[in-house]
């Protein structure tokens, strides 16, 4: 689904969404096609919702959008944690 339909779905809710097609190009995500998880009215429960289910498959490329903004962007960052000695 595009973000131009999640829209029109679910105007001024929290949306938790997979990306099911997607590419990058300096630095930028470009989402072309998502599909919708869940929904919600409060960014808190829709932000518990992703850590849970990314904690649970982090193979999933998930994101929670806020459909009142017409357009999304997500800006690729490298991680830069501490990672654990092998």
């Amino acid at each position: 689904m595009k973000w131009v339909n999640i829209r029109d779905i679910h105007p001024d809710r929290w949306v938790l969404v997979e990306a099911l097609a997607a590419h990058s190009n300096n630095h930028k995500r470009t989402i072309e096609e998502m599909s919708v998880i869940s929904q919600y009215d409060n960014p808190k429960h829709a932000w518990a919702s992703y850590k849970k289910l990314h904690l649970s498959e982090p193979t999933r490329e998930l994101y929670v959008f806020y459909t009142g903004n017409e357009f999304i962007e997500v800006i690729e960052q490298p991680f830069t944690g501490i990672r654990g000695l092998q």
